[in-house]
């Protein structure tokens, strides 16, 4: 099999993109996407890469430059998904391979990414690329009235 074709995502691979975003069990409408990806493209701390093979989007992967007060800097992998049919072929280790690269060149020296506990094959995946687990944590979230524009002056999202 070739190796896959990894290249800058681009609003055009919206559609799929939502596509392989629903795959992982994460829905999102299309008008949702496209409210977002373009903000995230124009943005130098997000890398957002798509992998091809014979012209078809099959995976992608976001990450992001991470500051914080408590650790020193890093690069998480916010999202990666590779099409149902295209896992086991290399496509989501080339996928990681380019953010670790992508990191390091930016002068950052960990990679992080976080997996829901019932995902024991992402799991599995990331310890053969390398990583460990380094905690277990509970996710909170508030919901927020939108009360004036959002990212960029165009709304909430």
């Amino acid at each position: 099999m070739n190796p896959p074709h990894l290249r800058a995502a681009e609003v055009r691979d919206a559609v799929v993109l939502a596509e392989l975003s629903g795959q992982l069990g994460y829905p999102t409408s299309l008008e949702d996407l496209l409210a977002r990806l373009p903000l995230l493209l124009r943005r130098t701390d997000h890398l957002v890469l798509v992998a091809e093979r014979e012209g078809a989007v099959t995976g992608w992967i976001h990450a992001t430059e991470v500051l914080s007060m408590e650790s020193p800097p890093f690069v998480a992998i916010v999202g990666l998904v590779v099409a149902q049919e295209a896992r086991g072929s290399g496509l989501g280790r080339a996928l990681v391979e380019a953010v670790s690269r992508w990191a390091a060149s930016r002068g950052f020296h960990e990679l992080r990414v976080r997996t829901n506990v019932v995902r024991q094959e992402a799991h599995g995946f990331y310890c053969r690329l390398g990583f460990s687990a380094a905690k277990t944590q509970t996710v909170f979230v508030m919901a927020l009235r939108a009360e004036g524009p959002g990212p960029e002056g165009k709304g909430p999202w």
